[in-house]
């Protein structure tokens, strides 16, 4: 799981590195080789070698988690950090978990998805018009990053939110977390917030434009399909089936209207 680049393993690693990916497929392989938090790659290392019963017989991915979509989406959709057993073990993004299970299965229902479930990396799944990524790449302990490790993989988020910029109409942010990361990424890559910057909150809207007032982006805030908020019912089905859509919406996808029904 080490690889064979030592260079992977400093600290300014995606500080230097991420800025000269010149494509989404170039970053994600670039994410993929990163060692540069150690508590970060000795938690997820350490849950890939001992694995969890229900998939002893699984081999772990073990490494940071890239992001997953196609690279022209209109739609961003922002999540925490991938799951010890879920995207540390199948090397996707929301995938092998119950939160996977919440959100994909909310976009199959909307139409931006192929299918209802993600199992692993090579099941199949495609997403229409939307990307998924998170600010933090590697499963943290207790789903708890810390600052440093927030800031130090920042410069993975902020180049994949550059690449994405021509197409770019719409994020979804689930989860306080996504929230507080995202808007210095917007900051820092020119973008004008709204002043007081807006706070999180479960559908909370807020529209960031270019410096020169060209382009704008909308930004959705979404409380995160967790096991603790689905299980509380703090989120249900249908309110992140109702945030996604309108993250479509205003990204000018087309959705279905209901679970399984045509919409217009």
């Amino acid at each position: 799981m080490r690889g064979d680049h030592p260079a992977t393993e400093t600290h300014d690693f995606p500080a230097i590195t991420a800025p000269r990916m010149r494509t989404v497929q170039d970053l994600d392989a670039a994410v993929a080789t990163c060692r540069a938090c150690p508590r970060l790659v000795a938690w997820r290392e350490e849950a890939a070698r001992v694995k969890r019963r229900a998939f002893k017989d699984w081999e772990y991915w073990g490494r940071p988690v890239p992001g997953f979509g196609p690279p022209d989406a209109p739609l961003a959709i922002i999540g925490l950090a991938p799951a010890a057993h879920g995207g540390n073990r199948t090397g996707r993004i929301f995938t092998g978990d119950p939160s996977g299970d919440a959100l994909y299965a909310a976009l199959y229902d909307i139409g931006l998805a192929s299918q209802p479930t993600a199992t692993h990396r090579n099941d199949g799944l495609e997403l229409y018009g939307v990307r998924i990524t998170v600010p933090v790449h590697c499963a943290p302990p207790g789903n708890r990053p810390t600052t440093t490790e927030r800031d130090t993989c920042r410069p993975w988020l902020a180049h994949e939110l550059e690449l994405l910029r021509p197409t770019l109409r719409a994020t979804v942010v689930l989860g306080a977390f996504a929230w507080q990361a995202l808007l210095p990424v917007l900051a820092g890559a020119g973008w004008r917030l709204p002043r007081p910057r807006p706070v999180f909150g479960h559908g909370v809207e807020a529209l960031v434009a270019e410096a020169g007032g060209e382009r704008e982006v909308y930004l959705i805030g979404g409380y995160h399909p967790s096991r603790r908020n689905m299980f509380t019912r703090t989120l249900t089905p249908a309110m992140l089936r109702d945030v996604l859509r309108r993250g479509a919406l205003v990204a000018g996808l087309p959705t279905r209207s209901g679970r399984g029904n045509p919409g217009p």
